[in-house]
């Protein structure tokens, strides 16, 4: 049997492409392939948890033009199917008067995007969040909190109720073409599709090698280092806040993170990872360092951001220097207070110019569609760019 379409990756936004095409046309023969047992094994299962609202992103930027309305469409998944989720609201707080002119644009982002932004003084922020220190914050109340794997579970469920052939544990091996058709080489035998979308996260530009894709970016992953605090400090804070992020740096900086399940999340770090699953500093693949010993977008990239990365992998080996970074935005926080957390690989794509894609990467041509960068409000937004996904595959008959 011929398929419709195939996704490759069954993290959130795979799965969320799978659900707006069998929603788009209730007949069509869908396959959803990931090399792991579990959906959302990767970036999907390691996620804050954050429901953003846009306040970060340049306005006319795809991820601007997700964030608000996925952040919305997100909640409502989650109140119709009974998935823990809470519009926490949360504070961006400046910590110095450098980094007021900063905050003003962010707030003047947000306002174009859409987002509900207002501005607390000190005397507000201590009413919010009473030991976190700065000389002014902006309050975005659209934020929230959720589990995104719950997520994913939900979406594997409802499309398996559809019909959708769900092949977890089956990784692609290979692409060949047989005349209009693709034929997917798995390790469990062959799918035949017509058309196929590659929402492989860490592994998407590879896959897109696979499909006889020259990808214009290539997938750098960089390891997020978290620490949870013990149960006796986590009341230090109420919700979600975050530091002013380096414009430069498509990170938004050590961070606090209120979880869906109460538990208090500092973090994270920004580190490159040693494979393109290392979670941890001993995960190391040898042909992934020899790609980054010879890229050439990662020695601009390196040249460009030494001291940045040097603070972070300093931060990441010491805990005292990562504490002082956390005690910058909660003074009262103590090195005893922070117990090591699982961490997670971000998929960060960079031009071979050492520029990082810091919006949406996708690339199609007549049998495919690859999502090369899917940064976050990814899995905020994952609703909205499955359906973006259909109508691009619709748009191409």
């Amino acid at each position: 049997m011929t398929n419709d379409v195939a996704i490759i990756g069954g993290g959130i936004v795979g799965l969320a492409t799978a659900h707006a095409l069998i929603e788009q046309q209730p007949d069509r023969r869908i396959t959803v392939l990931d090399k792991e047992r579990h959906w959302g094994a990767h970036q999907t299962g390691h996620n804050s948890g954050v429901i953003h609202s846009g306040l970060y992103y340049p306005p006319g930027s795809a991820k601007a033009r997700f964030a608000r309305a996925g952040g919305e469409a997100m909640y409502r998944f989650c109140t119709d199917h009974g998935i823990p989720v809470r519009r926490t609201g949360k504070v961006v707080v400046a910590t110095s008067t450098d980094q007021l002119p900063r905050l003003a644009e962010l707030q003047r982002r947000g306002t174009a995007n859409g987002v509900q932004v207002s501005e607390l003084d000190q005397i507000g922020l201590r009413e919010r969040e009473p030991h976190v220190r700065g000389v002014r914050a902006l309050l975005v109340p659209d934020a929230g909190i959720t589990d995104f794997a719950a997520v994913s579970e939900k979406l594997a469920e409802l499309l398996a109720e559809r019909g959708v052939d769900l092949r977890p544990a089956t990784e692609l091996l290979g692409v060949r073409r047989d005349g209009s058709d693709l034929v997917l080489l798995t390790d469990r035998g062959e799918i035949r599709t017509r058309r196929a979308v590659n929402c492989a996260g860490l592994h998407s530009d590879a896959v897109a090698e696979l499909a006889g894709t020259t990808p214009p970016a290539r997938v750098l992953p960089f390891r997020g280092e978290y620490y949870e605090t013990t149960s006796f400090s986590r009341d230090l804070v109420n919700a979600l806040v975050y530091p002013v992020p380096d414009p430069a740096f498509p990170f938004l900086g050590v961070h606090l993170t209120r979880m869906i399940d109460g538990s208090l999340h500092v973090g994270p770090n920004a580190v490159p990872a040693l494979s393109r699953e290392g979670y941890r500093w001993g995960a190391i693949s040898p042909s992934h360092l020899q790609r980054l010993a010879t890229d050439p977008g990662l020695r601009v990239l390196a040249k460009k951001y030494w001291r940045t990365g040097a603070a972070e992998i300093a931060r990441s080996a010491l805990k005292p220097l990562f504490l002082r970074a956390a005690r910058t935005l909660l003074p009262d926080l103590r090195g005893h207070d922070l117990l090591r957390a699982e961490a997670g690989v971000r998929a960060q794509a960079i031009t071979p110019d050492g520029t990082l894609v810091d919006d949406f990467l996708v690339v199609e041509d007549e049998n495919w569609v690859h999502v090369l960068n899917a940064p976050s409000p990814a899995a905020t937004a994952s609703l909205l760019i499955g359906k973006d996904i259909a109508a691009r595959l619709r748009s191409r008959g």
